[in-house]
């Protein structure tokens, strides 16, 4: 069914990692408006930066053709050192939002047993080649390994590649980060479940079609205009007791039609 005025073509890509960056706001903006991070920027410069309220962190949206294009950082804290995070420019805005949303969480999970490779091994990803250590994809395009030792550990590194001369983005956590929001990120990265894209296959690393599959649905303009909203909502509705609330996702807009 061809688009209409008051329909916009999506296209629904599997897997995720290889879906491109998408819209940043799908984290700044609910950083924003749903935990009450504040904004600073310099007209005369690309870039965002947004702190938590109580200034310990801050998020910064940089572009950087030779490095990473997100970076959160984290003040020290009792018992925990400084720590950070950052993103390359093509990772999936979904993987970043999740986590963001683990971070602001206001029940944040208790412990450091979280592990971020469980998700993973649920999914059979197996580990890479005699000589290295993590865990690889089944489709070998993305490779999650932490360095340093079980007395030592060090950063985690989460690389996403087309071939030993084709990457395509890498996220960073120090050695420092709470476990709960690697586990987050590694969570967001095993999901099966499409992400949506409005630019279609603008942006997508590859359009190979052993390694992406793209599906393409007519939704109603209103609920794409609308998706972030709920997203702000549900964040900001989230209880400080625990108790679930539920998280909107990219990927189950209602349809008017599709075609592939």
């Amino acid at each position: 069914m061809p688009s209409t005025a008051d329909t916009v073509e999506v296209a629904f890509i599997t897997p995720r990692h290889l879906a491109g960056g998408g819209d940043p706001a799908w984290i700044t903006v609910a950083l924003h408006r749903a935990s009450g991070w504040s904004h600073g920027n310099d007209p005369l410069m690309p870039r965002v930066l947004l702190s938590s309220p109580d200034q310990k962190a801050l998020l910064r949206l940089e572009p950087d053709p030779e490095g990473q294009w997100w970076t959160l950082q984290h003040a020290a804290e009792p018992g925990r050192p400084a720590w950070y995070a950052s993103f390359g420019a093509r990772t999936p805005v979904e993987l970043i939002a999740a986590v963001t949303d683990a971070l602001t969480d206001p029940a944040p999970p208790g412990g450091e047993a979280a592990d971020p490779f469980e998700p993973l091994r649920q999914i059979a990803w197996s580990a890479p080649a005699v000589g290295a250590d993590g865990l690889v994809s089944p489709d070998d395009t993305v490779y999650v390994q932490r360095l340093g030792s079980a007395e030592e550990p060090g950063t985690w590194f989460v690389t996403a590649t087309l071939g030993p001369d084709r990457p395509v983005w890498q996220a960073r956590f120090g050695a420092h980060t709470p476990p709960h929001l690697v586990t987050a990120f590694t969570t967001a990265l095993a999901d099966p479940n499409p992400v949506y894209r409005t630019t279609g296959a603008r942006g997508l690393p590859t359009l190979n079609p052993r390694l992406v599959t793209r599906r393409y649905i007519d939704v109603p303009a209103a609920y794409v205009a609308a998706a972030l909203e709920e997203r702000v909502r549900s964040l900001a509705a989230r209880p400080a007791d625990g108790t679930p609330a539920p998280i909107p996702t990219r990927h189950s807009p209602p349809q008017r039609g599709h075609r592939r």
